[in-house]
C-alpha cells in the first residue's frame, strides 16, 4: 500500500516514474528498424517501446474526418471497407517514425462510437464457432412426400404438436434468406468487426486517447463482452479486445459499470472481473499472459480492490501455476501481477504465502534465473514482502538455508535476502529477541 501511495504521489508531482509498457510489436520487429538499431548500437528510448499510435496529419483530418465517420455509420459495404482500410493504415505506426504534425483521431466527434457500432452489428448476429443449422419444421402439406420446401425441413411430429412454446407463425425470424444475412454477409460482418477492433486497439496505444477510452462506458462494455465470450468469439477479436483493456487498465475504474453513464450491455463489476478470470484460465498463452498483466495493473487502483479481492484465491492459484510454465513471458506476467497483489494488504500476503508451491516457484524464478533481471528482482521483493508478516515466519523458515545461500552467492539479490533473513530472526518470538529479554541486551 505504501508503494502504491508513493507511485500516486510521484505521478501527481510530475515525477519521472516509468509508465507501464504497452502491449505491441517488439522494437526492431521490422528489417529496417533492426538494421538501424544494429548500426546505432544504442538501446531503445522508452518512447519507442510503445505500440502503434493512432495519428494522422491535421490536413487529412480537416478534409476527411466527417467522411470517415459517415462511411462507418452508413453500413454500405464499399464505404465501410474504405473507412476501415483508411483507419487501419493511419493507425499503423512504425517504431522509428516520428510524426510532429499529427492529431489524435479519438478526438474526432463520433468516430469511436461509429467503430463500436461496427462491432455491435457483428455481436448482434454472432454465432458460435460450432454452429450447425438446425432442421426446419414444416406445418404445410404434411401428408405429402414432396412439398417444395426442401430437405432442410422436416414434417411436424407429435412432439412438436404437443409443445406449448412452438409457434409456426415465427418461422421467419429463423429464416436466413429474409431478415438475416447469408453466410457470405455473415463473414463480411465478422471481418469488419475484427478490423474495427484492431483500430480500437490501436487507439489505446496513444496516450491522448487513454482518458477518453477509459471513461467511455460503451467502449468498455463492448470489449469486456468480447472477452467474456472468448469460447465462441473470433480469436483475433478477443485478442484485440483484451489488449485494449490491458492498455487502459492503469486508468480504468471498475466503478464505471455502476455509474450513471448510459449503458448499452448492462455489465457490472463482478461480471467484468469474471470475464478477466476466464481469460486468465485460458490455455492460450497470449490470453493468460495479458490477463495476468491486466490484473496486476487493475489492482494498483485502490478503488478496484473491493471487486478484485473476492477472486484473490483463484488469482493466486492460477498465477502460481503460470510461474511453473516454461514460457518466460508467462512467468514474467505472473510475477508482475503477484508483485502488485502482495502490496495490497496483510490478508493478501498471508494467502499468497500459504498458496501451495508459491514460495518454491518464486525461488525457482530467481535461481534459474529468469532472463529478465527485473522479473528476478520482483520475485525477490515478493518474498521480502511476505517476510514482513509474522504469521508467515513458519512457512519461510523452511527455506532459510536457501535464503542464506542466495544472500552469499548472488550479489544482485544479496541485500534483499539479507533483509529477509533479518525479518525472520529479529521478529518477536525469535531466539534473538528472547536472548535480549533475558540478558538485557
Amino acid at each position: 500500500m505504501q508503494k502504491r501511495e508513493q507511485n500516486k504521489v510521484a505521478g501527481a508531482a510530475g515525477g519521472a516514474t516509468t509508465p507501464a509498457p504497452k502491449r505491441g510489436r517488439p522494437f526492431g520487429s521490422t528489417a529496417a528498424a533492426a538494421a538501424a538499431a544494429a548500426v546505432a548500437g544504442d538501446s531503445a528510448a522508452p518512447s519507442t517501446l510503445l505500440g502503434p499510435s493512432l495519428q494522422v496529419h491535421s490536413s487529412f483530418i480537416d478534409q476527411n474526418n466527417k467522411r470517415i465517420v459517415l462511411a462507418l455509420q452508413s453500413g454500405l459495404k464499399s464505404e465501410l471497407t474504405w473507412a476501415l482500410n483508411t483507419l487501419t493504415l493511419l493507425s499503423f505506426k512504425e517504431k522509428d517514425e516520428m510524426r510532429r504534425d499529427a492529431t489524435p483521431l479519438a478526438k474526432i466527434p463520433g468516430l469511436l462510437d461509429a467503430l463500436l457500432q461496427v462491432v455491435d452489428d457483428w455481436r448482434d448476429i454472432a454465432l458460435p464457432k460450432d454452429y450447425t443449422k438446425a432442421s426446419r419444421i414444416r406445418t404445410l402439406e404434411t401428408t405429402t412426400a414432396v412439398t417444395g420446401f426442401g430437405n432442410d425441413y422436416e414434417a411436424v411430429n407429435e412432439s412438436h404438436l404437443g409443445a406449448s412454446n412452438y409457434l409456426p407463425s415465427k418461422w421467419w425470424f429463423e429464416e436466413d434468406g429474409l431478415f438475416n444475412v447469408d453466410e457470405e454477409g455473415w463473414a463480411e460482418k465478422q471481418q469488419c468487426a475484427v478490423a474495427a477492433s484492431n483500430i480500437i486497439r490501436n487507439f489505446s496505444f496513444m496516450p491522448d486517447n487513454e482518458v477518453i477510452m477509459a471513461q467511455h462506458r460503451h467502449c468498455l462494455e463492448t470489449v469486456f463482452q468480447c472477452i467474456e465470450d472468448h469460447n465462441t468469439e473470433d480469436e483475433e477479436l478477443v485478442t484485440n479486445a483484451l489488449e485494449t483493456i490491458a492498455n487502459l487498465a492503469p486508468l480504468l475504474d471498475l466503478r464505471i459499470f455502476s455509474s450513471s453513464k448510459p449503458s448499452f450491455i448492462k455489465i457490472k463489476e463482478e461480471r467484468a472481473v469474471k470475464a478477466i478470470m476466464g481469460m486468465l484460465g485460458s490455455t492460450i498463452k497470449a490470453w493468460h499472459c495479458t490477463a495476468a498483466e491486466l490484473l496486476g495493473r487493475l489492482i494498483i487502483n485502490p478503488d478496484n480492490e473491493p471487486f478484485l479481492l473476492p477472486f484473490a484465491p483463484q488469482m493466486y492459484k492460477r498465477l502460481v501455476d503460470l510461474m511453473s510454465l516454461p514460457a518466460v513471458d508467462a512467468q514474467a506476467a505472473a510475477v508482475g501481477a503477484l508483485y502488485n497483489l502482495a502490496e495490497v494488504n496483510m490478508d493478501c500476503r498471508l494467502k499468497l504465502a500459504s498458496e501451495r508451491w508459491a514460495l518454491d516457484r518464486l525461488l525457482k524464478v530467481i535461481r534459474t534465473p529468469h532472463p529478465v533481471p527485473e522479473v528476478c528482482r520482483k520475485a525477490a521483493l515478493i518474498l521480502e514482502s511476505l517476510s514482513t508478516e509474522p504469521q508467515n515466519k513458519a512457512l519461510l523458515l523452511a527455506y532459510e538455508h536457501t535464503f542464506a545461500e542466495i544472500a552469499f552467492s548472488d550479489a544482485r539479490h544479496s541485500d534483499t535476502f539479507a533483509r529477509i533473513l533479518y525479518e525472520l530472526s529479529a521478529r518477536p518470538g525469535s531466539k534473538v529477541t528472547v536472548a535480549r529479554g533475558v540478558w538485557g541486551m
